[in-house]
C-alpha cells in the first residue's frame, strides 16, 4: 500500500513564520493564523447572514479559512510588499501557488484528490466565499497589529492603519460590522474583558 504523505505535511504548518520582514513581540505561524481566520471565518459567515441577508455556510467558510494558506509549506509566508511590489511579481506569484497547491493534492489517494483540490482553489470553484476568508485573513492581520501596538511594538503601527484601510476598502459589511462591534475587544486586558 502506498503511503500518503499530506496531512504529515500539512501538520509542518507550525514551522512557517508569518511577518518575516518585521520584528515580532510575538511570534505567529501559518499553523496560528489558519486557525485564526477559520474562526473569523465562521464568524463573517454568520453575520453575513444573521444581519445582511447572506446565504452561506459558516462551516465551509471555516474549512475554506482553514486551508487558505497550506500552500505556504511550500512556498513560504512571501511578505505583502513583496508579493504586491509589481505585476509580474504578484503573477508570478500565483502561479507558484497554484503550483504549490497541486503538489499538496498530489500527496493524497486518488478519492480524496478533488475534495482537497475545492479546499485549496475554493477562490476558483466556490468564488462567492472569497470575500469572507479574504475579510477574515485581513481582519487576522489587523488584529495581530493592535496585539503587537498594545505590546508595545511601534513597528506595526503602519501596518495596523494601512490593513484598517485594507479592510475598509473592500467595501463587505460584515466585515465592517466585525471591525466596528467586535475588534476592539481585542485592545482590552484580560481584567476588562470581563
Amino acid at each position: 500500500m502506498k503511503e500518503h504523505n499530506f496531512y504529515a505535511f500539512i501538520s509542518r504548518m507550525k514551522y512557517i513564520n508569518r511577518w518575516g520582514l518585521m520584528r515580532n513581540t510575538i511570534t505567529e505561524n501559518i499553523q496560528e493564523h489558519s486557525y485564526d481566520v477559520a474562526v473569523l471565518a465562521h464568524a463573517i459567515a454568520l453575520i453575513a447572514n444573521k444581519r445582511f441577508g447572506g446565504n452561506y455556510n459558516p462551516e465551509r467558510a471555516c474549512m475554506y479559512a482553514m486551508f487558505h494558506d497550506t500552500n505556504e509549506i511550500i512556498t513560504g509566508d512571501l511578505p505583502t510588499p513583496v508579493k504586491y511590489f509589481n505585476k509580474e511579481i504578484k503573477e508570478s506569484y500565483a502561479q507558484l501557488e497554484d503550483i504549490s497547491k497541486e503538489k499538496l493534492v498530489s500527496m493524497l489517494p486518488d478519492e480524496l484528490k478533488e475534495e482537497y483540490r475545492e479546499l485549496l482553489f475554493y477562490e476558483e470553484k466556490d468564488s462567492d466565499y472569497y470575500p469572507i476568508v479574504k475579510a477574515a485573513d485581513k481582519i487576522s492581520a489587523y488584529i495581530k497589529c493592535v496585539e503587537e501596538v498594545k505590546a508595545g511594538n511601534g513597528e506595526f503601527k503602519k501596518a495596523k492603519t494601512a490593513t484598517a484601510k485594507a479592510i475598509k476598502e473592500m467595501k463587505f459589511p460584515p466585515a465592517d460590522y466585525f471591525m466596528e462591534k467586535f475588534v476592539p475587544a481585542y485592545s482590552l486586558t484580560l481584567d476588562e474583558l470581563d
